[in-house]
C-alpha cells in the first residue's frame, strides 16, 4: 500500500486504501475513439497523510459513496490541468470495504 501523499504523476500498478471524502457531481463525456458517452465523476480520496482526485466511470459512481472506506488495486496516477489523480483504469479494481 502507497501513502496517498507518495502518489506522482507517471506511477503504474499503485496500490492505495482510504476514505471518500467527496464526491462531485456526474457528467458525461465523449469517447475520443469510439461513438460512445461515458459517464464520469470526480472523487476525492483521503488517508492520514493526505488526499488525492479520483475519477469514477459508469457504474463505479454508484458503487461508491461519501464516507465509504475503498481500496484501489493497479491504479495509476495522472496529472490532468496541473492536478494530480489517481485513476482506475480498465485493469484496476476498486473495492468498497
Amino acid at each position: 500500500m502507497v501513502d496517498i501523499k507518495d502518489l506522482v504523476d507517471g506511477m503504474k500498478r499503485v496500490d492505495v486504501e482510504g476514505k471518500i471524502v467527496e464526491k462531485g457531481d456526474p457528467r458525461e463525456v465523449k469517447s475520443r475513439f469510439k461513438d460512445e458517452t461515458y459517464r464520469i465523476v470526480d472523487a476525492v480520496l483521503a488517508d492520514e497523510s493526505g488526499s488525492i482526485k479520483l475519477t469514477l466511470w459508469n457504474e463505479q459512481i454508484e458503487q461508491v459513496n461519501v464516507g465509504d472506506n475503498i481500496k484501489v488495486e493497479n491504479g495509476y496516477v495522472t496529472s490532468f490541468k496541473g492536478e494530480t489523480q489517481l485513476n482506475v483504469g480498465k485493469f484496476g479494481k476498486l473495492t468498497v470495504s
